[in-house]
């Protein structure tokens, strides 16, 4: 009897602690977070790093929606994804100067421009934390199948239900509050700086209906 009492109180402690860890995670299924950018490059003569320096990336969150927009001296490139029912509508803005391009893609292309990432594989470092905005943030390293590397610092406490806006990190248990990603010979580390859960306008999702020249992704790459 004192057996089975001991087993039942193990029972009554392990779903108490494991109440505990679903109150104190957050689900952002609306809201938005907001990076700041830094550049560090190996070369000597860094090209561009002057100009992509202090870039912002702000992503946006709504059911089935996802929006991310990067701002930098440059220009903004926008990615707007939309899911209506079992379709995928994915599109990029890019709006440099007097040129803006509306690029249309297919659930393919999408594949094919997150191809470098499609087997990213994580490790997880638990003995080293830090906190990026108020929240416990865990360490792990990412690994590339070009056997790249690159660390991500992420945190349990939110869960990301569309991981559209950070394809390399999607498979994290967490959402990644600092990670590394690189452009040639530049490292761009995205770092958050706001995180929030109000809600988010339908309007941030919607597509300009003019003064942008629209094209296919294959078109975008030189392809007809």
């Amino acid at each position: 009897m004192k057996k089975i009492l001991r087993i039942k109180s193990i029972g009554v402690i392990v779903m108490f602690l494991f109440s505990l860890t679903a109150m104190a995670q957050k689900k952002l299924t609306e809201g938005s977070v907001l990076y700041d950018i830094t550049i560090t490059s190996s070369s000597d003569k860094p090209v561009n790093a002057e100009f992509l320096n202090g870039a912002t990336n702000a992503v946006y969150i709504k059911p089935g929606k996802t929006r991310t927009e990067i701002v930098s001296s440059l220009g903004t490139q926008t990615t707007i994804t939309n899911q209506i029912g079992l379709k995928k509508e994915i599109t990029i803005l890019k709006e440099y100067g007097e040129q803006k391009y509306m690029i249309n893609l297919t659930p393919e292309d999408w594949t094919a421009v997150n191809k470098k990432y499609e087997t990213v594989t994580f490790t997880y470092d638990n003995s080293a934390t830090k906190t990026i905005q108020g929240y416990a943030a865990k360490k792990a390293i990412g690994r590339l199948n070009d056997s790249a590397t690159f660390i991500v610092w992420y945190t349990p406490d939110i869960i990301v239900d569309s991981k559209d806006f950070q394809y390399v990190n999607r498979s994290l248990p967490g959402l990644a509050l600092e990670y590394e990603t690189t452009l040639g010979k530049l490292k761009m580390t995205y770092t958050a700086s706001k995180v929030s859960f109000a809600p988010v306008p339908v309007s941030k999702f919607e597509l300009p209906k003019s003064g942008f020249r629209v094209m296919s992704y294959k078109e975008s790459k030189g392809g007809k």
